[in-house]
C-alpha cells in the first residue's frame, strides 16, 4: 500500500508550541515503539526479478557496466540497489510521518561542493530517488550502508555498530537543537560537527582542489579551433552524433527558463558548444547522461553542465508512495525541487528540461565537488563520519518536516539508536546475500557484467 502524501495530517502546525508538537511525536510511538525498529524483512524475495524490473526501460547496452559495478562488493551493490531495497523498507514498521527523503541514502551520497557564495560546504548530494516518504527509510538505509562500508574497511562489527548508534544519536541531538531555531535560521543551517583533520575535513580540502578548469581538462583536449572539446574515452565518455548533440543543445533554452533571473544572467555569459555521453555512477547507469561544454570569459572560463535523464523515483514507480501531482509529469522538476528542499545551499544552475519528451535535470558537473573514499572510513573515522551523516540528515528531515515532532518521537533515550543498530546488521547481511545472488546470476550467464573502470 502506498504511503499517502498527507499521512502527516493531524500534526500540529509549526507555529504551535514546541511542547505540543513534541507530544504529537511521542504519540507516534503508539504506532511503532522505538525498540521495534530492530527488525528486517524475512521470507522469500526475488532480488533478480527486482533488478530486471528496475532496468526495464534503460539502455540495454549499458547495463553490463551497471552489473559490473554492483558486483564489486556488497556496498557497491547497495549503491546500485535502491529499487531492490525499497520494498523491504516499505514493509518494515514505520510511523507514517513523512519528510522529503533522499531516497538513496548511503555514505557516498553525501559530499562537498561550492555554495553560490563560493564557500565549500558538506551536504546530501544525490536526489534521483527523492520523494515525500517516511523518514525511517533514509535513516535505515543510511545505517545499513555504514555497516557495509565498515566491513569493507575492515572494522569490527562492534565498531560498525557503534558508528550506527553514533549516527542515530547525532540525528536525534541535532533535531533537538533544530526544534528551537527560528525558521529562517533553520533554512540556512550548515553542518559543522566535524574535525578539520577528520574524514569530512579531508573531503572539503579535496573539493577545494577540484576546480571547474581541472574538471574540464580531465575530459577534454584542444581542438583545431583552439577550443577544448570532449575526448572519446569509451565506455565512460563517448562522442554523440550531430543530431543527438543538437537535441541536447536545443533543450537548454527551456532549461534556462527554470532558473532565477540572476542565474539566467550568469548562464547567458556562456556559449554551449560541445556535447558528449557520459557513463557514471552505479544506480543510474542505463539512463541518458550528457555533459555539455561551455565557454565564458575567455577559453579558461569553462562551465561543464550535466544533463541527466530523470527516471521515476523507485518508490513512486513501485507504488510505495503516492506521487506529488505537481511533479509527477516531470521527474527532472521532482529531482530539482527535492534538492532545493534538502540542501542548505544549492547549485545556482540547477534546473530541468526535456529531450524527446523525456525529463532531464541539469546542474554543474563539477563545481568543487568531492565525496568520501570508503577506504578512509576506519575505526574512529567511521564513527566521526557517521555522526556527520546523522547531523546532515537531521537537517534535511527537520527542514522538510517538523524537527520537534521527529525529536518528540526519537526522544532523549538511546532506544532508537540501539534498535537501528540491530536492524543495520541484519540489513547488511541481506544486502550481502543479494550481492551473492547477483554474482551467481552472472556466473550462470543470466547477466552480463563488464568493468567500467
Amino acid at each position: 500500500m502506498a504511503v499517502e502524501r498527507a499521512s502527516t495530517m493531524g500534526a500540529p502546525p509549526l507555529h504551535r508550541a514546541r511542547a505540543e508538537r513534541e507530544a504529537f511525536g511521542r504519540r507516534l510511538r503508539d504506532r511503532v515503539r522505538r525498540v521495534d525498529h530492530d527488525v528486517w524483512v524475512s521470507g522469500e524475495r526475488d532480488v533478480i526479478a527486482r533488478l530486471r524490473g528496475n532496468e526495464e526501460h534503460r539502455i540495454r547496452e549499458l547495463l553490463p557496466y551497471r552489473h559490473g559495478r554492483m558486483a564489486a562488493s556488497p556496498f557497491a551493490f547497495l549503491r546500485g540497489g535502491a529499487a531492490i531495497m525499497a520494498p523491504d523498507l516499505a514493509a518494515l514498521p514505520h510511523t507514517g510521518y513523512t519528510v522529503q527523503i533522499c531516497g538513496d541514502a548511503h555514505v557516498r551520497n553525501l559530499g562537498a561542493y561550492a555554495s553560490p557564495e563560493g564557500r565549500i560546504v558538506f551536504d546530501v548530494n544525490d536526489f534521483d530517488e527523492t520523494c515525500r516518504a517516511p523518514w525511517e527509510w533514509d535513516v535505515k538505509r543510511l545505517a545499513i550502508s555504514i555497516v557495509l562500508v565498515g566491513r569493507e574497511a575492515g572494522v569490527s562489527e562492534r565498531v560498525a555498530r557503534e558508528a550506527v548508534m553514533a549516527m542515530v544519536r547525532s540525528w536525534r541531538e541535532t533535531l533537538h537543537e533544530l526544534a528551537d531555531l527560528p525558521a529562517v535560521e533553520l533554512g540556512r543551517y550548515c553542518v559543522h560537527r566535524f574535525a578539520p583533520e577528520g574524514p569530512v575535513g579531508r573531503v572539503l580540502r579535496k573539493a577545494e582542489r577540484m576546480t571547474p578548469l581541472q574538471a574540464r581538462d580531465e575530459l577534454t583536449a584542444p581542438s583545431h579551433d583552439g577550443k577544448p572539446r570532449f575526448v572519446a574515452n569509451p565506455p565512460k565518455l563517448s562522442r554523440v552524433p550531430d543530431a543527438e548533440a543538437q537535441a541536447v543543445l536545443g533543450a537548454l533554452p527551456a532549461y534556462r527558463d527554470t532558473l532565477a533571473p540572476n542565474h539566467q544572467q550568469v548562464l547567458d555569459c556562456y556559449l554551449a558548444y560541445d556535447v558528449a555521453f557520459k557513463v557514471a555512477g552505479t544506480g543510474s547507469i542505463g539512463g541518458r547522461n550528457y555533459v555539455v561544454l561551455c565557454v565564458g570569459n575567455g577559453i579558461d572560463d569553462p562551465l561543464t553542465l550535466q544533463v541527466k535523464q530523470a527516471l521515476p523515483s523507485c518508490y513512486e514507480a513501485l507504488g510505495l508512495v503516492a506521487a506529488d501531482p505537481r511533479l509527477a509529469s516531470h521527474h527532472g522538476k521532482r529531482v530539482a525541487e527535492g534538492q532545493h528542499r534538502l540542501q542548505t545551499w544549492t547549485d545556482p544552475l540547477l534546473g530541468w528540461t526535456s529531450i524527446d519528451d523525456a525529463p532531464f535535470y541539469v546542474r554543474q558537473l563539477s563545481d568543487h565537488k568531492a565525496s568520501i573514499d570508503p577506504a578512509d572510513l576506519r575505526r574512529s573515522s567511521l564513527i566521526e563520519y557517521a555522526r556527520v551523516c546523522g547531523e546532515t540528515f537531521a537537517k534535511a528531515h527537520g527542514r522538510t518536516g517538523d524537527a520537534a515532532v521527529l525529536y518528540g518521537y526519537a526522544g532523549q533515550a538511546d532506544k532508537l539508536d540501539r534498535a537501528i543498530a540491530v536492524l543495520a546488521g541484519l540489513g547488511a547481511d541481506q544486502v550481502t546475500a543479494d550481492w551473492e545472488a547477483l554474482g551467481r546470476a552472472i556466473e550462470r550467464g543470466d547477466f552480463e557484467a563488464r568493468d567500467l573502470d
